[in-house]
C-alpha cells in the first residue's frame, strides 16, 4: 500500500479560510475552529487540504521575507490535526503573480523570474521549518495550473522540486498538470524518479452538473436542473453559451449524452492510464458538485466517485467543508445529510 491509501485516502477542503477570502484576523479567527477539526475526523475521514494563498506568509511591500503570524496560524491547524490523528496537505492556491482563475497569459509567473523565485523561496522556508513533520504533511506545490500545455510549469516544477529536495529528500510532493489539473492535462507532466513525488488532478465532470448555474463562469445565465444520473439538459443552450468549446474534455455532448458513472470512468481514463505505464501514485485534490445541484443527485454523483476512486485506488479530497458554493455543512455547522457524509469517507 502506497502512501495515499494508508494517510491520505479520503479528505476534505478547508476551502475559503486563508484562500480565496479576504485575510482578515476576525474571519481567520471564526471560519474554522478546533471544533471544525474534530468534526471531520469524526466522519470517518483521514486527512485535510488546506489551500493557502501566498500573501498568509508573504507581503509584496517585503519579499522573501516570511510572517509569523502566518506560519502561526498553519501550525495550529496542524497541531489540531495530530490531536485527531488527520493527516495535512498545505495546498500554495495563489503565488505571487499567479491565480487559477486567470488566464495563463494574464499571470506573469510563466514569465518573470522574480515571482518564480519568490515562489521557489516560499518553498524552501516551508520545507525548512516543517523538516520534523514526515508522512503526516505533504506539500502541494501549485493549485490549478493555468498553462495550457505544461511546458513553461515543468521547468518551473523542476526548480521548486530540486530545491526542495536540496532540504528534505523525503518530503511526499503533490504535482498537478496544466488545463486546470485535468485528468487529460496529467499526461503532460515530466515523469520523476522520485517516489515522493504523487501525481495530482481535479475532477469537476460532468461540469454541466458540478457547476450548473455557477455565477463564475459561462453556465449562470444556463437555468437548466441537471440530474445525476440523467440524460443531459439544454444540450442547445450549452452550445450557445460554450460554442466549439466543449466542458467535458475530449467527450463529445450530444442529447443523448446520459451523465452516470460509465461517463465519470470515460473521463478518469487519462489519468488512470498515466499513473498505470508510470508505476505512480495518483491523488485527487478536489471534485465535488455545487448547492444548486439537487441534494439526492450530489450524493449520487459522490457515491459514484467514492466507487471509481476507490477502484483504482485514488486518493482524494472533497471539495469543500464550509461555504464556497459546495459546502458540506449547513448555517448551523451540521452536514447536509448523513448519506452525504457516507459518500465522502472510506471508513
Amino acid at each position: 500500500m502506497g502512501i495515499i491509501f494508508e494517510k491520505y485516502r479520503s479528505g476534505i477542503n478547508l476551502g475559503g479560510w486563508i484562500s480565496q477570502c479576504n485575510l482578515e484576523r476576525d474571519h481567520i479567527k471564526n471560519f474554522i475552529k478546533k471544533e471544525d477539526v474534530e468534526k471531520i475526523a469524526c466522519w470517518g475521514l483521514d486527512h485535510i487540504r488546506l489551500p493557502f494563498d501566498y500573501e498568509l506568509l508573504e507581503d509584496d511591500s517585503n519579499p522573501f521575507s516570511y510572517k509569523e503570524d502566518g506560519f502561526e496560524i498553519i501550525d495550529k491547524l496542524l497541531c489540531w490535526c495530530k490531536d485527531v490523528s488527520l493527516n495535512l496537505i498545505l495546498d500554495m492556491h495563489k503565488a505571487q503573480g499567479y491565480s487559477f482563475y486567470k488566464k495563463s497569459e494574464d499571470n506573469i509567473f510563466f514569465t518573470d523570474e522574480n515571482s518564480q523565485k519568490r515562489f521557489i523561496s516560499l518553498w524552501e522556508e516551508l520545507s525548512k521549518r516543517y523538516i520534523n513533520e514526515k508522512e503526516n504533511l505533504m506539500f502541494e506545490l501549485l493549485n490549478e495550473i493555468v498553462d495550457p500545455h505544461g511546458d513553461i510549469w515543468n521547468k518551473i516544477a523542476r526548480k521548486a522540486i530540486e530545491s526542495i529536495r536540496n532540504i528534505d529528500t523525503e518530503r511526499y510532493l503533490l504535482l498537478g498538470g496544466p488545463n486546470h489539473n485535468s485528468a487529460e492535462g496529467i499526461k503532460s507532466l515530466d515523469i520523476y524518479d522520485d517516489k515522493h513525488i504523487i501525481y495530482n488532478f481535479h475532477f469537476y465532470e460532468p461540469f454541466l452538473f458540478t457547476h450548473q448555474r455557477a455565477n463564475w463562469t459561462p453556465l449562470k445565465n444556463l437555468n437548466v436542473n441537471q440530474l445525476y444520473p440523467g440524460k443531459i439538459e439544454g444540450i442547445e443552450m450549452l452550445k450557445t453559451f460554450f460554442g466549439n468549446q466543449r466542458p467535458e474534455q475530449g467527450k463529445s455532448l450530444t442529447a443523448d449524452t446520459v451523465f452516470n458513472k460509465d461517463f465519470l470512468e470515460y473521463m478518469l481514463a487519462p489519468a488512470v492510464l498515466f499513473v498505470k505505464q508510470n508505476n505512480k501514485e495518483l491523488y485527487c485534490g478536489e471534485y465535488g458538485a455545487i448547492d444548486h445541484a439537487e441534494l439526492d443527485s450530489r450524493i449520487n454523483y459522490l457515491n459514484d466517485m467514492k466507487e471509481l476512486f476507490e477502484k483504482y485506488s485514488i486518493g482524494r479530497a472533497c471539495w469543500t467543508y464550509k461555504g464556497m458554493n459546495y459546502t458540506s455543512i449547513d448555517k448551523n455547522g451540521n452536514p447536509v445529510s448523513e448519506k452525504y457524509l457516507k459518500a465522502l469517507a472510506f471508513k
